[in-house]
């Protein structure tokens, strides 16, 4: 197991001795492992700090460049943190933390434990591990394209591995869930190891839909290149009669209001910069919720007491501004003991409504829709029923083209990552281009509210949208085998 500080495994797993740095420090995936001897490593021990790293990861840098990117929120104009996120000006020393933590905190944990439970024929944590994984890079190849693969955690014998190809990577770790599937999971868990399960508590017929769930959204992902392959695995998997996420999120909510303990953006964003003002509404957003009179705009964002009641945005990236109105900006709420998501009930219920429209006739597409979009709405404790109901302003266009379907799923699904995966919404952006992209900026009086607009201060110039993140400096120093560095507005495999 990787050293790494991680303040809250520290906490959360007093079993667990790690040391080092939260999901800010840069650590390097070619250094020889610091793994315990097998004879007391166990998939037990090595399943909850890999998961509370790829929460982390994806929780605190991806959530952040998610949420700009998204424009769910944006760069205070009082503020410097997020500056080069919003300008879309990273640099290969910004936020590295997520792809070299990830490989050294999770995927590395996740490689060892797997070859721990195929020596025990653990099947049971095996599917865990092998969901996690593939969770885990599929992150990393949604936002670098390529990644090591094949020849990562290979220690002192492999210093400089070789990047593999997105779409390779993809079919590896839809083969390896596959498999994992396949095994016999009807074995009793012992309680002791049930409990280190910090998802599910050893529920393996939930685990058996996060899979399965995984599965449709990593198919789904290749609607534009691999069409063919996409439709014949949906349609196979639909068919086969394989139970998704509908009734249950993926997700973890054991928090602490204590340094260390609590939800991982809190602690990154709030209880670390000792400010609660980091980031403010996006404009994008705000407009979206206040034109449909959305009853989720005062549980996502906090007016403050200066704003007297009134919920303002920030136009996307405008952090230069000495608008008087951004100073009283509606502020993103956060709490220490917010839930951390990896796949909600909404997101599965959106996808589901996307495959029935596009491979089974939209039959089911409405009842998905509108249970991903209460689902939604119930995350905050609030009912869709006003909404969603025959002419109201979210109701699901029956009888519009495909297009216009697509773009109402992908919008709610958009609407509901804001405080759950806010890095999803920019994916899904970049797979659908949905929401689409405004051809005005959000101060033109034609501009229609929640269409991306570019950011004011962005470097890449105009329309020239990020898609991509840059390889960390940290690996291309140290490994030969980097590929060439190339802007981030250019696609990843998959993206539009």
């Amino acid at each position: 197991m990787k050293t790494y500080n991680n303040q809250y495994i520290l906490l959360l797993l007093s079993a667990v001795l790690l040391l080092g740095a939260s999901c800010k420090k840069n650590l390097d995936i070619n250094n020889d492992p610091n793994n315990p001897p097998l004879e007391r490593a166990t998939p037990y021990v090595l399943f909850p700090p890999a998961v509370m790293s790829t929460i982390s990861c994806a929780g605190t840098d991806g959530a952040v460049i998610g949420g700009i990117w998204s424009q769910y929120w944006t760069q205070s104009n009082a503020s410097n943190q997020y500056k080069t996120i919003d300008a879309y000006n990273i640099q290969r020393t910004d936020y590295n933390a997520l792809y070299t933590q990830m490989f050294s905190g999770a995927l590395q944990d996740y490689s060892l434990m797997l070859k721990l439970c195929d020596s025990l024929h653990d099947y049971s944590f095996g599917l865990m591990g092998t969901v996690m994984k593939a969770y885990s890079y599929q992150i990393l190849v949604d936002l670098y394209d390529q990644v090591p693969y094949q020849e990562a955690f290979g220690g002192l014998n492999q210093l400089q591995p070789k990047f593999d190809r997105g779409d390779s990577i993809y079919s590896w770790l839809l083969r390896d869930l596959d498999i994992a599937l396949s095994k016999d999971l009807t074995v009793t868990i012992l309680d002791e190891n049930a409990a280190q399960d910090i998802i599910y508590k050893g529920d393996m017929d939930k685990w058996v839909k996060f899979a399965n769930t995984l599965k449709l959204k990593m198919y789904l992902r290749m609607v534009n290149v691999n069409p063919t392959l996409a439709r014949t695995k949906i349609t196979e998997l639909i068919n086969s009669g394989a139970e998704f996420l509908t009734d249950v999120d993926a997700s973890y909510s054991t928090f602490k209001d204590a340094p260390g303990q609590d939800n991982p953006l809190y602690e990154s964003n709030i209880r670390s910069l000792n400010t609660t003002t980091n980031i403010r509404a996006s404009y994008t957003m705000m407009s979206w919720l206040q034109k449909n009179k959305d009853s989720r705009m005062n549980k996502i964002f906090r007016a403050p007491g200066a704003a007297r009641g009134v919920y303002y945005g920030i136009n996307q990236g405008d952090f230069t501004s000495l608008s008087p109105t951004y100073n009283v900006a509606a502020i993103f709420r956060q709490t220490p003991l917010d839930t951390a998501y990896l796949i909600s009930r909404a997101e599965t219920n959106l996808m589901l409504a996307e495959a029935d429209e596009r491979y089974f006739g939209g039959t089911k597409a409405k009842a998905y829709y509108d249970a991903g979009v209460q689902a939604a709405f119930q995350q905050y404790k609030l009912s869709a029923d006003t909404f969603i109901q025959a002419g109201r302003v979210y109701e699901y266009p029956t009888g519009a083209t495909f297009d216009k379907k697509l773009e109402a799923i992908i919008t709610q699904k958009w609407a509901s990552f804001p405080g759950t995966h806010a890095l999803e919404g920019f994916l899904e952006q970049n797979r659908t281009g949905y929401p689409k992209y405004s051809p005005v900026y959000s101060t033109d009086p034609s501009y229609i509210p929640g269409q991306l607009v570019y950011s004011r201060n962005g470097v890449t110039g105009a329309g020239k949208f990020p898609k991509r993140l840059v390889f960390p400096d940290v690996e291309r120093s140290r490994n030969s085998n980097t590929p060439a560095e190339v802007p981030i507005y250019q696609k990843v495999w998959w993206a539009l």
